[in-house]
C-alpha cells in the first residue's frame, strides 16, 4: 500500500463542509488534501446541486462588500429561532447557537474568497435573508481557493476505511485509506469526515426511511452512500439525530432518478394539490414555502404511485415557479388537464376543488398576499384546512403539473461537538477526527428551515480546520499550526 503523509489535514468529500475546511486549512498553512469520490466533472457532492444559503441580515458585512439583502432585518436570534422551531425544539441547542453565531462571519469569509451571490429572492413568498449562487459555481469557486493556496483534490477517490494507531500513549486516528485507480492509498493526517449522508444509498434509505424508498429520486450526487459515516461508526463513533429523517423536498413528477438539481415547482402553497383519488390530502397553505418544501415532499412520495397532480387556474398560475422538466398540461375544466395528467379520479379530482371553491371567502384574491403568510383561510369545514393565501381556483383554462418527492440529504449522522470534534458513545472526543456538514446527526429533526444545510456545512466545516490547527495534532507530518483564532 501507498502511504501519502505530508498533508497536514486529510479531509473525506469535496462538497461544501469538504471545501470549507480545505478552505481553512490551507488558510492556516495545513496542507490539506481532499478526497472526492466522484469524478472531476461531478464534483461537489449534493452542493453541486443546490441554490441557497441562510444568513442573518441584521448587522451583515454583506452590504460593505456590495450585497444587499432583499429582508434586511433578520437577526441571529431569529435565525436560532427558525431552527428550533422547524425541528419541533429537537435541534442540539448548542450546535444551533454555534452554526448562528458563525454564519454571518462564515458567509463574509466565503465573499472575500470570491463567491458570488444573487441577493434577490429565489421566488416569492420568502420572509427572511438568504443568499443565492448556483451550486455548480460556489463548488469551482472554492476548489480554485482551495488549489491556489496550497491545497489538493484527488477524484475517483473512494474513502473505504480510518487508519488507527497509537500516538503518545493514546489511540487516534492518522488517516485514511482510499482506493484510487483500483489501488490502496493511504493518506495520512487528521481525517475531517465530509463526505455527506447516506441519501444516494438505495439500500439504505429501505432500511431508514420503509418499503419504496429505494424509488425515490435523489436531487443531487448519486455518490452519497454513507461509507464515510460508516467508518466514523466503525472507529467508535456514536449514532445521532434523526435516522429516519431526511431533507425530502416536492419535485417535478418527471424529474430523473439522480442529478436533477432543485426540479421543483414552487407555488404549489397558493393553489391545489390532489392524489390519485382526487382529493386533497394536506393544508398546501400551512407555512411559507420555505419552511414546508422539505417536508412535503415525504408526504407526496408515499401517496399512491408516488405522485401527485398540482392544479391551479389562470389567476394563480403567475404565482408558479416550475424548475423540472414536465411541460404544463392545460384545460378548460378541472377534470381535463386531471385526466391528462394521468390521474385515476379525474372526475373525483374536479368535486374536490369544487368544494375548495366554496369554502375559500369570497373576497380570497382581494386579500392574497404572495409574500406574507396572509391568514385568508378557507372553511373551517374544509379538511385539511387551507390555512394562508385560500382563494378559489374558478378562471380556466386550469393547468396542471405531477409532483413527487425527492430526497436531498439525510438527518442521521456521527456525533460531533461544536468544535466539529466526533464524539464516541461516552461523549469523548475521538483524537484526530473530525466531522462537518452532513456527515453528523443532531441538528435536523422532521424539517429544517431553507438554506440552513449549506450554512451548517460551511460553518463546521470552518470550525472543523481551526479546531485541528489549535490542537496541533502530534500526528501531523506536514508540521502542527500554532494557536488561531476565528478571525485569523
Amino acid at each position: 500500500m501507498h502511504v501519502i503523509d505530508n498533508h497536514g489535514l486529510v479531509v473525506v468529500g469535496c462538497g461544501m463542509a469538504g471545501l470549507a475546511a480545505g478552505l481553512r486549512a490551507a488558510e492556516l498553512g495545513l496542507n490539506p488534501i481532499l478526497l472526492e469520490k466522484s469524478p472531476c466533472d461531478e464534483r461537489g457532492g449534493q452542493t453541486r446541486y443546490v441554490q441557497s444559503f441562510r444568513a442573518p441580515s441584521a448587522d451583515s458585512g454583506l452590504p460593505d462588500r456590495g450585497y444587499e439583502f432583499a429582508v434586511d432585518d433578520y437577526t441571529e436570534q431569529d435565525f436560532y429561532d427558525d431552527i428550533m422551531h422547524q425541528t419541533s425544539d429537537k435541534a442540539d441547542p448548542e450546535m444551533a447557537r454555534r452554526l448562528v453565531d458563525r454564519s454571518s462571519e462564515t458567509i463574509e469569509w466565503l465573499t472575500d474568497h470570491g463567491v458570488d451571490w444573487n441577493m434577490e429572492p429565489l421566488h416569492v413568498g420568502y420572509t427572511v435573508a438568504r443568499t443565492f449562487i448556483e451550486g455548480e459555481d460556489l463548488v469551482d469557486t472554492l476548489v480554485a481557493r482551495v488549489v491556489e493556496l496550497g491545497g489538493t483534490v484527488v477524484y475517483d477517490a473512494e474513502a473505504r476505511d480510518l487508519r488507527e494507531d497509537e500516538v503518545d500513549g493514546q489511540r487516534r486516528i492518522t488517516g485514511v485509506e482510499a482506493i484510487i485507480d483500483g489501488e490502496y492509498v493511504a493518506y495520512e493526517g487528521p481525517v475531517v469526515i465530509a463526505g455527506g449522508g447516506y441519501e444516494s444509498d438505495e439500500r439504505k434509505r429501505t432500511i431508514y426511511y420503509g418499503d419504496g424508498y429505494d424509488e425515490m429520486p435523489v436531487r443531487g450526487s448519486p455518490y452519497n452512500d454513507g461509507r464515510p459515516v460508516d467508518m466514523a461508526l466503525e472507529a467508535g463513533a456514536e449514532a445521532v439525530g434523526q435516522w429516519s429523517g431526511a431533507h425530502m423536498s416536492l419535485i417535478d413528477g418527471n424529474s430523473p432518478p439522480a442529478r436533477g438539481g432543485a426540479n421543483r415547482i414552487d407555488g404549489y402553497q397558493y393553489v391545489v394539490v390532489l392524489n390519485h383519488d382526487g382529493e386533497r390530502f394536506v393544508d398546501e397553505g400551512q407555512d411559507a414555502r420555505a419552511h414546508t418544501y422539505a417536508r412535503f415532499g415525504r408526504l407526496f412520495f408515499e401517496e399512491e404511485d408516488h405522485e401527485v397532480f398540482l392544479i391551479a387556474d389562470s389567476r394563480t398560475e403567475e404565482y408558479l415557479w416550475p424548475q423540472g422538466p414536465s411541460d404544463p398540461v392545460y384545460g378548460d375544466t378541472v377534470a381535463e388537464v386531471l385526466n391528462e395528467l394521468g390521474c385515476d379520479s379525474p372526475d373525483q379530482g374536479a368535486e374536490t376543488i369544487e368544494a375548495y371553491n366554496e369554502a375559500c371567502p369570497d373576497d380570497g384574491f382581494e386579500q392574497f398576499d404572495p409574500e406574507h403568510l396572509d391568514g385568508t383561510s378557507a372553511d373551517e369545514a374544509l379538511s385539511p384546512s387551507k390555512s394562508n393565501w385560500a382563494v378559489p381556483l374558478t378562471d380556466p383554462p386550469y393547468v396542471g403539473y405531477p409532483l413527487t418527492g425527492g430526497i436531498t440529504f439525510a438527518f442521521g449522522g456521527v456525533a460531533a461537538d461544536t468544535d466539529a470534534r466526533v464524539l464516541n458513545d461516552r461523549e469523548e472526543a475521538i483524537p484526530g477526527l473530525y466531522a462537518a456538514g452532513n456527515s453528523v446527526g443532531g441538528l435536523f429533526y422532521d424539517n429544517y428551515p431553507g438554506g440552513t444545510g449549506l450554512m451548517n456545512a460551511a460553518v463546521y466545516g470552518r470550525i472543523a480546520a481551526e479546531t485541528v490547527a489549535e490542537e496541533g495534532e502530534p500526528s501531523l507530518s506536514g508540521g502542527a499550526a500554532g494557536e488561531v483564532t476565528a478571525d485569523d
